[in-house]
Parts: structure tokens; C-alpha cells; sequence
């Protein structure tokens, strides 16, 4: 078995140095944020990941934290890159943290595999490779090794993938990495630097194209009475197309996505060729978001002094993650308007993002004299909102289901007032309640 650093105790980082854990080898987790460092060596995971603290709590003995570079080399075979790379504000990958790291290996005495896991523009890897021969690291050989981590789903992505990539500018290099994959039943890529970076932006890309995709289809949806949910099992039944990433709603978002989409619509614009597709699944995707706040408007005119709910501020279920999340959108929207802004999530805390909104421990405490409950995140305990007391409990029992979690025609028979992403409209006959002036007034 190997010896193995990992650089970033973030998502991929912490995922990434477990599951090679679990599969018997040797990892060093190296952070700059020693409060991270501490929690970790405590047992304590600072982020939720299903699985992710049993497998550091079974791991404990061939997993070690720290704060110094040099001891998290000491007689690592290879070193994993898995530090952010988020957008500047041009657009660009913000590649300090992954510089910060190749900057920081030393002269080495044994042989080392520097393996890229962080998502990088194409043709980081040749500046790399140039960095190291340049500061006499010629030693030191460098694969791209992407990863395809979906938060959430974040162990069982690792220990069974859809494939292994893995690019490096020598085949001997490419099977050193492979080799510790080896007790993993997938396939794996093996091809040239530059293509397995591509391989990680256009798989996003194109994952976030069928998205916007459906959620255009959707919004066609509600203007001829067709239901989006029909369309999109009958699209997925076509063995050409799958039914993976048709579900229209509210639009997508997380760590990944807008970035990597981003990334590549930058690259193919520094490169001289305007990638139009691009350019419009990302402009259906701002839309898409403010489109639940038109919704509400349909059914409650002015949203001035209208308590909404908002169920749900992870990005996706299962995760804590509240990077590029539709509910930071949705609730700056809503207090702009003048709305009284409640939020619920079961792990996420955006109390540090959105000033201003009063956050529930409950969804049964959000959706308390609400004008709407709006559903940001699938989470699953949001079945429940179809029970009378919910009903009872709000001003007005309306739903705008974002992620179309819920039967529209069960929410009617519930006595709900019911409207989803691209599904005809299902409404009860309960009145519109106009906000209370004496209620507003204090």
C-alpha cells in the first residue's frame, strides 16, 4: 500500500483521503485553516457528508491531520491536490491555492506523484510541468486525476464510480495512479493531460445543459398545459437520451456547476471562439431562479409585508453546502420586494449570508402564518407539509413547489393552493388573505 498527502481538507479533499483510507493506504491531510486541522484530529467532521464521520472514525489509524507541508510529505509517494478553485471575477479559475501548494513542495529525496484533483482550466497542467523542471522538480511527475464527487453522494461516487480519468504526459506516471484504484471494479480513462481536464469541465457542462434544457421545457410547459413530469419519463425512456438530470426546477447550483461552466465558457472566450450554448444555459439558470418569485406575485399580488417560507437553503439534499444555493437568490429577491423572509433547513446554517431572515428549527415553525411555503430543497421530511395542520397554520395555504417534490393533486385534495415548476396549476378554492395592517404595523 501506499503512502499518500492529501492538500485541502475541504469536500473532495476530506472524501478523497478517507476513501483512499479505507481502501489501506496511508494519508496525510494537510489545511491551512488550523481550527479545521483541530476539529478533524478531535474526530469531529466540520461539514455534513453522509458516511463520510464513519469512515474517518474507521479509518483513525491510517489517517493522520496536519498543519505542516513538510510532514505531510514525509515519505508520501503522492500528493493530492484538492484545494478550491473558484471563480474570479472575470470569470477564470482562481488558481492561488493550487499554486499556493505546487510552490510549497520542497526539494524531495524520494520520488513523488504530484495528482491534480482539483478542477483546473486546460492547460494547467503543461504550466505546472514547467513551474516544477524550472525550480529543478523534474523528478516529480504530474497526473491530472479529476474528480466527479456529487456532494451528498460523496463516498459511494468514490468507492463506485462511473470511471476513473486520469491524464499524465508519461504512461508510467498514469499507471502509478491507476494502481491505487486498483481494488475499485470501474473503468478507467487514460489519456493525455490537457484532454482529462477537458473531460471534467464538459461533464459538467453538459450535465448542466440538460438541466436549463428541461427547465425551458417546463416553462413551455405551463404556457400549453402540458406537465413537466410526464414529458421528461417520457424523454428519459429513449435509450439515446436517459433519464439522468431531467427534473426541472428551480435551477441548479453548488460548489461545481456555475463555476466549471463558467470555467469553460471563459476558456473557449480566452482561446478566441464564443461559446453561445453556454452562455444561454447559464442565462435560463439566473432565470429560472426569480421565475418562483413571479409565482408567488401570480398568486399574492405585491409580496410587500407577505411572510413567505422557505424550505430548504442547501444547495441539494444531503449536503450542508450553501455555495451558489437558488435560496440565497430566492430569499434577496423576497426581502427587496419587502417580504418577511422565514427559512428552514435541517443541517445547512445561512445565518452568516442572509441578513435579515428569521430561521426556523422547524419547517412546521417556518410555514406559522406564512402567506406561502416555497420548497427550495427536496429535502424528504417535506412530504409532511400536506397534513391539515400546516394547512390550518398559515394565512394562506399556498405552496410553490421548486423542485416539484410534491403530487399536485394530492396538495388539492389537502386543501393546498398548489404550483410547481412546468405542472398545471391545481387551485383550492381558499381565499387570498390580505396581510393584517395591525400584524404589519408592529
Amino acid at each position: 500500500m501506499s503512502r499518500i498527502a492529501v492538500f485541502g481538507a475541504g469536500y473532495v479533499g476530506l472524501v478523497t483521503g478517507a476513501c483512499f483510507a479505507e481502501l489501506g493506504h496511508e494519508v496525510m491531510v494537510r489545511d491551512i485553516v488550523p481550527e479545521r486541522i483541530e476539529e478533524l484530529r478531535a474526530g469531529r467532521v466540520p461539514m455534513h457528508e453522509p458516511g463520510l464521520e464513519e469512515l474517518l472514525a474507521r479509518n483513525a489509524g491510517r489517517l493522520g491531520f496536519t498543519l505542516d507541508v513538510e510532514e505531510a510529505l514525509d515519505g508520501a509517494e503522492f500528493a493530492f491536490v484538492a484545494v478550491g478553485t473558484p471563480p474570479t471575477y472575470s470569470g477564470d479559475a482562481d488558481l492561488s491555492a493550487v499554486w499556493t501548494v505546487v510552490d510549497s513542495l520542497p526539494k524531495l529525496e524520494q520520488g513523488l506523484t504530484l495528482v491534480m484533483k482539483s478542477t483546473v482550466p486546460v492547460g494547467t497542467g503543461e504550466k505546472v510541468r514547467a513551474n516544477l523542471d524550472v525550480r529543478g522538480l523534474g523528478g516529480v511527475a504530474y497526473v491530472s486525476n479529476p474528480e466527479f464527487l456529487a456532494e451528498g453522494s460523496a463516498v459511494r461516487d468514490f468507492m463506485h464510480p462511473d470511471r476513473v480519468v486520469i491524464g499524465a504526459f508519461e504512461p508510467e506516471h498514469a499507471a502509478r495512479v491507476a494502481a491505487l484504484y486498483d481494488s475499485i471494479e470501474t473503468t478507467v480513462v487514460t489519456t493525455d493531460v490537457a484532454s482529462a481536464e477537458m473531460i471534467k469541465l464538459a461533464s459538467n457542462a453538459f450535465l448542466t445543459t440538460r438541466i436549463s434544457f428541461i427547465n425551458e421545457i417546463a416553462n413551455v410547459c405551463e404556457l400549453v398545459g402540458a406537465d413537466v413530469m410526464d414529458v421528461a419519463r417520457g424523454i428519459g425512456l429513449d435509450h439515446r437520451l436517459g433519464s439522468h438530470f431531467l427534473r426541472a426546477g428551480v435551477g441548479w447550483g453548488g460548489s461545481c456547476f456555475g463555476k466549471d461552466v463558467s470555467a469553460l465558457k471563459q476558456l473557449a472566450g480566452n482561446s478566441g471562439y464564443h461559446f453561445q450554448l453556454l452562455s444561454a444555459v447559464i442565462e435560463v439558470n439566473e432565470l429560472q431562479k426569480r421565475r418562483l418569485v413571479a409565482k408567488l406575485e401570480k398568486h399574492l399580488g405585491k409580496l410587500r409585508d407577505r411572510s413567505i417560507a422557505l424550505l430548504g437553503l442547501a444547495f441539494k439534499p444531503g449536503t450542508d453546502d450553501l455555495r451558489d444555493a437558488p435560496s440565497l437568490v430566492l430569499a434577496s429577491r423576497l426581502l427587496a420586494e419587502g417580504a418577511e423572509v422565514r427559512a428552514w433547513d435541517p443541517v445547512a446554517d445561512a445565518s452568516h449570508l442572509l441578513h435579515g431572515v428569521t430561521f426556523c428549527d422547524s419547517f412546521l415553525e417556518a410555514v406559522q402564518g406564512a402567506d406561502a411555503a416555497v420548497i427550495v430543497t427536496e429535502w424528504p421530511e417535506l412530504v409532511g407539509l400536506l397534513v391539515p395542520g400546516v394547512r390550518d397554520s398559515m394565512r394562506n395555504p399556498l405552496i410553490v413547489d421548486g423542485r416539484n417534490l410534491l403530487d399536485p393533486a394530492a396538495a388539492h385534495a389537502a386543501g393546498f393552493r398548489y404550483e410547481g415548476v412546468g405542472r398545471p396549476s391545481l387551485t383550492h378554492q381558499a381565499p387570498v388573505v390580505a396581510p393584517d395592517p395591525d400584524a404589519v404595523a408592529q
